[in-house]
Formats: structure tokens, sequence, C-alpha cells
């Protein structure tokens, strides 16, 4: 029978098992040292000052936009190309949710729509609060332009860099947040390292460091300056603010932490099954992913887009002929405002044309750093026939 390939998977070490066995033994499992440990080699790693650690992407996304006080009345401006949780993190606060359409050549959130929506919005009063660029597939966004914006029209940034660490944008490492208020990774395990499920949320800013200290684990502190009145002894805390549990377990983060130390190792593999891909699939009607100079994607997806005008098949057919071939392609992302959520909302087909006709040509291909030559090569040669 012919193996399945997926389009994503982990990649597992015994020095990552031995890592989460070590937490097992221990007296702690939940909120120890290897939490610590994990979140400080992340920031070393992008150079960043703080780093927390958080159960996924989705709540990681979800305090940020607490730590930044978004509310209701307030509106967050995302990409409709993503995953629904870079919108719904507005949504769980009360704010509005707005979107802006995708740059053709990048699939990113396009910095020229950005600035066109920008003027419109300030001339009726509506700017955003908050902006979500989303870095797909590991691609950077245009941050140097994005903050620029921010400066000019007063909104926040947080870069949703779920697909991208161990990328670089201007040579400096995404998450860095030299252009943004504070940065999200994902580890979930398609994604480039992995904790099961897990997330990060990353600044420079003490002020939002402290929040989100706060907002994982309940709004409660045990800092004395922080709190109303003295300690009432070595058992007290004090809950500031309304928080949730939004805590990683150590067992969790000792995985993260020993994927780290592969992280550039994972990175330069799927660099190299990129250009291979490139390579490979070239003279076929499809058109491949484009990379902005400033980038160096972290490649989580490799997406290839259909020329249909040149193929006989639709998209669907396509789409069903390679997972027929057991090939485990996928689709990133159904846009957003397409969703019955979003458009109870308000929202409709033909909305955001961009990312419309992208979601009707896009399929993601396998890609992951355990993806041998000889399966991307039966990958490529099912491309070949499903197109026929």
């Amino acid at each position: 029978m012919t193996s399945f390939i997926p389009y994503g998977k982990q990649d597992i070490s015994e020095a990552d098992i031995a890592a989460m066995v070590e937490v097992l033994k221990s007296d702690r499992i939940t909120q120890g040292p290897a939490i610590e440990r994990f979140e400080q080699a992340v920031a070393d790693y992008c150079g960043v000052q703080y780093a927390v650690a958080v159960s996924s992407a989705t709540a990681a996304l979800h305090i940020a936009c607490l730590a930044l006080e978004l509310k209701a009345g307030e509106r967050l401006w995302t990409s409709p190309n993503t995953f629904v949780a870079s919108a719904n993190c507005g949504r769980y606060c009360g704010a509005e949710v707005d979107f802006v359409d995708i740059d053709p050549k990048t699939y990113n959130l396009s910095v020229a729509a950005l600035e066109s929506k920008l003027k419109t919005a300030q001339a009726q009063g509506q700017l955003p609060t908050v902006v979500v660029p989303v870095h797909l597939a590991g691609q950077s966004c245009e941050m140097e332009r994005i903050a620029e914006l921010a400066r000019q029209y007063g909104f926040r940034v947080i870069e949703d860099a779920s697909h991208a660490i161990g990328a670089r944008y201007q040579g400096k490492p995404v998450g860095c947040c030299e252009y943004s208020d504070l940065a999200v990774f994902s580890f979930h395990p398609v994604k480039i390292i992995t904790t099961g499920e897990g997330g990060m949320v990353l600044t420079n800013q003490e002020e939002l460091y402290q929040k989100l200290i706060r907002l994982r684990t309940h709004g409660i502190t045990r800092e004395q300056d922080l709190m109303t009145e003295a300690s009432h002894g070595g058992w007290y805390y004090q809950q500031l603010e309304l928080g949730l549990n939004y805590r990683l377990t150590d067992i969790q983060a000792a995985l993260g932490a020993s994927q780290m130390q592969r992280l550039d190792k994972f990175v330069a593999r799927r660099r190299v099954l990129a250009q291979r891909y490139n390579e490979l699939l070239q003279y076929l009607p499809l058109t491949l992913p484009w990379q902005y100079p400033d980038t160096n994607s972290s490649w989580h997806l490799y997406v290839i887009r259909l020329q249909l005008d040149k193929i006989n098949k639709s998209h669907q057919q396509v789409f069903a002929a390679l997972r027929d071939a057991q090939i485990g392609v996928n689709l990133h992302y159904i846009p957003v405002h397409t969703q019955p959520y979003y458009q109870k909302l308000g929202f409709q087909w033909g909305d955001y044309p961009e990312a419309e006709q992208y979601y009707r040509e896009a399929i993601s291909i396998p890609l992951y750093y355990g993806l041998t030559d000889i399966e991307q090569e039966r990958v490529v040669d099912s491309i070949r026939n499903a197109l026929l």
C-alpha cells in the first residue's frame, strides 16, 4: 500500500523524549524551571527582552490583545488569509474586526491596501487600535513600512509569527519586535518546532511583559510591590485583573527547549526542500512562492497556485487527485471573512478579491524536516499527474 505523505509533521528525537522524561521524574511537572529555560532560549534566539510561554498561539494572541487593553468599541485589523485565531483574538476582547486584503505576490497583508484603508478610516474616525500582520508560510510581512504607518496613525502592532520562528527580516530574527509591540509564535506539531500544543508571546516592553505574566495565570501576582496591601503570609497572592489559565506545562516546555537546539537545522532543511521544489516544479502550470528580498523565510508551508487557465481540471479535482495519491495536501487558508460567523457580522464574498483569488488556486504541499528527497520527488510526480 502506498504510504501517506502529510503536509506537515513533527520530528521528535531521543533527546526530546529524554528531556520530557526528566521532567516527569522531577517534583514539578506543571509550573517549573523548564518553562523559564524554554522562554529564555526563544528570547535569546530572537534577540528580544521578554518571552511568555502559553498553552497555544491562540492564547498568545488573546493575551497580547488584552495586554494592549483592546476593548469593545475599538478595532482590530488583520489579514483575511490566515487561520481564524488571528481575527478571533479581537472578538474575544469585544472589539470590532476588519480585514486588509493581501499582496498578490507574497500572500501577506498588503501594505499598499493597509495605507489606503487607513486614510479612509481616518477620514471616517474609525482607525484601528491594533493591527495583526500575519507572516504566512514563514515569510515576514513588510514590518518596517507597517511600523511607519503605526506611528503615523497611532495603532499598536502584534506580529502573528505563528509560522515564522527561525525566519529573518532585514537580517534580524523574526520575533525581535523591532517593528512591533508584540510577536506570537505557535508550537503546534505541524509548525517548525513543537511543544505538542503551545505558543509564546514576545516583547521588548517590560510593562507589557508584566501584564502577560499575570494574564496567563488568572490575573494573579505574588509580587509585593504590585499588591494593594501588605502580604498576609507566605501563601498570599492577589488577583489584580481578570486573567485566564493559559499556562504551558513543564513537560511541554522541556520538549520545546530541546527542540530549540535543532531549530536552525530544521529551518535549513526546509530551505533546501523549498529550493528543490522551485527547481522540480518550475516548468509546470503553477505559480510558485515568491520571496520578498528583505526576508528569509523559515518555510513553514510551501504553497503552489494552480494556473487554472492552462489546465483542464478544477482546483477541487487537482486537490482530490493528490489526496487520492496519498499526498496529504491542504489549503491555507479559507478567507476568514467568508466564514459563517464573520458573514453574520456583515462580511461577504467579494470583499477581499486578492485573498479570494488566492483561495481559488492555492494548495499547500508537503514540507517538513523529515521529508526525504525520494518522498519529495513522489510529491512532484503526483502533482504532475494530477495536472494532466
